[in-house]
């Protein structure tokens, strides 16, 4: 997404979305105009390229599983450093971990992508002979003020594809814009309502198509809103490291699942609850969760760790004790 002007289109979207200046009182246009001018000097520009992260992840020794990411800068993991710390390479660290498969990883987002975009990134991806597909798209959808049911029907027609060629899909809907602190209300709100709306309707969509859909919006909004400062990167827009982790906690069990390699037969919490092994978290997610429960037990996968809860053994009285 260009950040820079990011709020400034969603404010004009505003105005015009809700019939201008007549409908919102010349006050609430130049409340609007001035939140967007504020929230895109404390954004700035776009800085430097999402890391390249393509490659072979695992080491198993059976057929290796093609996994390619489409969408938009969250696709691509804009905002990182480490190549290591973008949603393509710690999903396919995941998927190997659990498949005991190679995972080779084709990234093909691009920052900016809407959801019109996805048709050049769908003809890239069939050159790969995916087996799964990962797509994050939306934002700018929403930024653009592109319609709903046009962002649908095009995301329905890039799954309709992918499936046609055998590729299991998952979608990660939109996410909440209305998290992002530079933002003031009222804009913020609008933002929020739009992006929810999108969300919603690509589900349907999405699911209709045939793929898997993950609430990337109603899953992560309430914990990127309550912890800004650790879940988005420095320029308060995109996720950090820990933010991208966040994220493919939710959607590691939906592509684990997609392949086989999840139960879908019993209720999860979509962090790691519905793994036969126990939960599935990245290390420092893991590490945290161990500190705080008693009897945990974390066994390290690549960069991911299987949490299992280990039952204390029964205290028994004191001279029963002594003659164990």
């Amino acid at each position: 997404m260009n950040k820079a002007r990011a709020a400034r289109k969603l404010a004009t979207a505003a105005l015009s979305g809700v019939g201008g200046v007549g409908v919102l009182g010349g006050a609430l246009f130049v409340l609007l105009g001035a939140e967007a001018m504020l929230a895109r000097r404390a954004i700035g520009g776009p800085v430097g390229d999402a890391p390249q992260a393509n490659g072979i992840y695992g080491y198993g020794e059976g057929e290796e599983i093609s996994f390619v990411v489409l969408g938009d800068s969250t696709a691509c993991g804009f905002g990182v450093q480490d190549p290591d710390e973008t949603p393509g390479a710690m999903l396919a660290g995941g998927l190997a971990s659990l498949s005991g498969r190679p995972v080779r990883l084709t990234g093909l987002g691009v920052v900016g992508a809407e959801t019109q975009h996805l048709d050049v990134q769908v003809d890239q991806a069939l050159e790969q002979r995916p087996d799964l597909a990962l797509i994050i798209v939306g934002a700018n959808d929403v930024t653009h003020r592109i319609k709903p049911s046009e962002s649908v029907r095009l995301l329905a027609e890039a799954i309709q594809r992918l499936r046609a060629a055998g590729c299991e899909v998952v979608v990660g809907t939109c996410p909440d814009l209305g998290t992002i602190e530079p933002v003031a209300q009222p804009l913020r709100q609008i933002a929020r309502y739009w992006s929810r709306s999108l969300a919603r309707a690509q589900t349907a969509g999405a699911v209709a198509a045939g793929a898997r859909t993950v609430s990337l919006g109603s899953l992560l909004g309430p914990a990127f809103a309550a912890a800004p400062r650790e879940l988005f990167g420095p320029d308060r827009f995109h996720p950090s490291a820990t933010g991208y982790a966040s994220a493919c906690v939710a959607l590691l069990p939906s592509l684990a699942a997609a392949l086989g390699y999840w139960s879908d037969d019993e209720d999860g919490d979509g962090y790691g609850d519905a793994h036969p092994d126990g939960q599935v978290l990245p290390i420092s997610f893991a590490a945290a969760q161990a500190a705080k429960d008693e009897g945990t037990e974390v066994t390290p996968r690549g960069r991911w760790a299987i949490l299992r809860q280990r039952e204390p053994e029964p205290e028994l009285p004191l001279d029963q004790a002594k003659t164990r």
